[in-house]
């Protein structure tokens, strides 16, 4: 029931280059800062990234496409990150882009153990291209099938060592879908606190979908663009 381990180079053990890798966030929030920073440490290369979108040059996953770690991009947004708009355009980079629900429900699928599902987002475009297609309701819809991997990396508010998370507001985002659709998953928490601290009520990810768990710590928490009222 303890899986509490003592940082985030030891939380990765077993990371492997050209393995998948689901990473929570969206933009810059909720994002395993210390799990990335490891992961450019330890220079796995080979890596296919399924995120909403791959943060900016310098912070988030944007490091590892600084130091070419990343084959592959599975996400819904790119439109922050001036080098992943030039390894995609130069080939270097293969990008699948989906729709941001339909990301969404892929993840969420993955981990409820459903293989496919039909959406009505995507048809009649590139996205629905070679996809079966029905009609349901008067409406058409294209299958789409989940989406699992070897280790999902989340980040949460706090954490118990059992492997229970809460997660804060929006750093909410993809995290929960995602900790449920990896065979490894790997939480780092601002605050670890002890069993029977969090209300059973309050959790958002039960422990039973968590590997390993550790506290993190330096977290940034940068604001992708920061908009102000003029006076």
């Amino acid at each position: 029931m303890n899986k509490l381990v003592a940082g985030p180079d030891e939380a990765l053990d077993g990371l492997k280059d050209n393995m998948t890798l689901m990473v929570g966030g969206f933009g810059l929030c909720g994002i395993p800062e210390n799990l990335i920073a490891a992961m450019v440490r330890k220079g796995t290369k080979g890596l296919t990234c399924i995120s909403n979108n791959a943060g900016v040059d310098d912070f988030g996953l944007g490091l590892l496409l600084n130091t070419r770690q990343i084959k592959k991009m599975i996400s819904s947004y790119v439109g922050e990150n001036d080098e992943f708009e030039r390894q995609m355009l130069s080939g270097e980079l293969e990008v699948e882009l989906i729709p941001q629900g339909t990301l969404a429900e892929r993840c969420r699928a993955g981990g409820a153990g459903i293989p496919a599902f039909f959406t009505p987002a995507g048809y009649g475009t590139e996205v629905g291209e070679g996809k079966e297609a029905r009609e349901f309701n008067g409406k058409m819809h294209v299958l789409e099938s989940w989406l699992r991997a070897d280790f999902a990396l989340v980040k949460a508010w706090k954490g118990d060592r059992f492997g229970n998370l809460v997660y804060k507001r929006t750093a909410r985002n993809f995290n929960p879908m995602m900790a449920m659709a990896g065979k490894v998953t790997v939480a780092e928490v601002e605050q670890l606190v002890e069993p029977g601290d969090l209300d059973p009520d309050e959790v958002h990810t039960p422990g039973i979908f968590v590997q390993r768990i550790f506290q993190g710590s330096g977290y940034e928490k940068r604001i992708e663009q920061r908009t102000v009222r003029k006076r």
